[in-house]
């Protein structure tokens, strides 16, 4: 339910900005860039609070409450005149000032749904069942595919039909379904208590470690852990300037493992994000590619944004076949120790797939180009391919990252931890809109800038995409590199 909502405001909330509130097209598809950004990350903040002061159960209430006030909120302006600009003005302050309002507190009620909802349902399951995880996650992302596809398919078609002001009211319903079915479960759910602020724990170690750098080890620790814990653990292996940390007599070695085990995630999140901004092109120029191609089947025009609903039907096929494949593994008596259902094993494939996928694009563009110069046009039916490759990575790196993280992190980090899934995807669009500026400007300097056309006809596109297979490749051994030495 709660993908269909994020999902919806993703698709539906831009053609509202434009519409109804009357701003430009480039200022209404940047308000919601901004609102799914900031959402994710925000999650990060919603997860230190849950990881350090108040359950994922008490976070989740809160921050449901704050999406259902919010989505109340865009209800009644979309039914209010007064709260809407007249024809071909835009809102007053006052109007601006209630849209934002309600926006963020729509954002900050996903920011905090996200970070809490797949680390609490994990938190049911018996820790020591890795397959059994596994297949939660796998579900997990089954559910967010299928509120994409209903977001894509009916809720469109319900906003279309009668209009924003049932989109919404909608959506605020299955909002209050949702609090509504999440709360009755409260006496049946396992709760994991708050431990206190890891990052202050964590800062703490780092401090020690540096303030001891220069002390030789040879002395005795506040624990006798040198020679007992710390060889134990694979994490120990690493960071070992952290045992300094140690010969502080208000750390334990429980803290050093935490701030190991954290500070190894980072080098395997970071190699996500170019996966994430590899995507983020299927929100922006894959729409504007398909708007200049022939969308034509028989005598009907389709739309690009359609063409999205194959991804997520291949991605809902796969994950059945894949659990399918478990099970059929299990009854046989074969382990599930296999590459593939290890989730950087799977994370790897996926970010093989984005490298694979701008190639693809690149070639794509350059002949829809070679096309347009002959006044010829090619059928958008050839984007499928990038379309379908980048779904296929999408569901690998996507899947994979979340049960990784969750299952890696620190006892009192997981909501965290698993928040840096979303901040990966949010960084992603940062990181796109980045790399389009600065190769546009450098770009410029030779002579012609790549989006200087006034359309993608009179662009370079393609040596865009090609640019990001590259540094996609680069990317991908890093992802190899960082992922054999964890």
């Amino acid at each position: 339910m709660q993908s269909l909502i994020v999902s919806c405001n993703a698709v539906t909330l831009g053609d509202y900005f434009y519409r109804s509130m009357h701003y430009p097209v480039a200022h209404s598809s940047t308000m919601v860039t901004n609102l799914l950004g900031t959402a994710s990350m925000l999650s990060i903040i919603w997860a230190f609070i849950s990881d350090s002061y108040i359950t994922r159960f008490t976070t989740f209430v809160i921050s449901g409450g704050l999406q259902l006030m919010g989505l109340v909120m865009l209800t009644y302006q979309s039914q209010n005149p007064n709260l809407q600009p007249l024809e071909n003005e835009t809102p007053s302050n006052t109007q601006a000032l209630y849209l934002y309002i309600g926006l963020y507190c729509t954002a900050m009620g996903m920011g905090g749904i996200k970070s809490t909802l797949a680390a609490h349902g994990a938190d049911q399951l018996d820790q020591t069942n890795k397959s059994l995880i596994s297949s939660y996650f796998n579900w997990y992302f089954f559910s967010l595919c299928i509120g994409a596809l209903l977001s894509t398919t009916v809720m469109v078609s319900i906003e279309r039909k009668y209009g924003w002001s049932t989109s919404f009211m909608i959506m605020a319903f299955v909002t209050s379904l949702l609090l509504c079915t999440f709360v009755s479960g409260y006496s049946l759910y396992k709760y994991k208590r708050p431990a206190g602020s890891p990052v202050s724990r964590i800062i703490k170690v780092l401090v020690a470690s540096v303030k001891n750098i220069k002390i030789s080890t040879t002395g005795s620790l506040n624990h006798d852990v040198t020679e007992q814990l710390l060889p134990r653990e694979q994490t120990h292996n690493k960071f070992k300037f952290l045992n300094k940390a140690l010969m502080d007599q208000n750390l334990g070695d429980a803290q050093v493992k935490e701030t190991k085990t954290f500070l190894g995630l980072l080098p395997i999140f970071v190699t996500t994000i170019m996966m994430s901004c590899s995507l983020a092109q299927s929100l922006t120029f894959l729409v504007q590619q398909g708007n200049l191609m022939n969308r034509k089947i028989f005598s009907f025009t389709i739309a690009t944004q359609s063409l999205g609903i194959v991804p997520i039907i291949i991605s809902l096929i796969f994950i059945i076949t894949f659990e399918q494949f478990k099970k059929m593994n299990k009854k046989k008596g074969t382990t599930t120790n296999h590459k593939i259902y290890q989730p950087l094993f799977r994370m790897g494939i996926g970010l093989a797939m984005v490298s694979i996928s701008m190639l693809v694009a690149s070639i794509m563009e350059y002949k829809r180009l070679e096309a347009f110069k002959k006044g010829n046009t090619l059928s958008v039916f050839w984007l499928l391919f990038q379309y379908i490759l980048l779904g296929l990575s999408d569901i690998l790196t996507v899947e994979g990252m979340i049960e990784f993280f969750y299952s890696e992190a620190p006892e009192s980090m997981k909501s965290i931890c698993t928040a840096l899934s979303w901040c990966s995807g949010s960084m992603g669009m940062f990181v796109s809109s980045v790399l389009v500026t600065t190769s546009n400007s450098i770009s410029g300097r030779f002579g012609m800038e790549w989006f200087g056309g006034k359309d993608l006809n009179h662009s370079r596109l393609d040596l865009f995409y090609a640019l990001l297979c590259v540094i996609n490749i680069f990317n991908f051994l890093l992802f190899v590199y960082f992922a054999k030495k964890y």
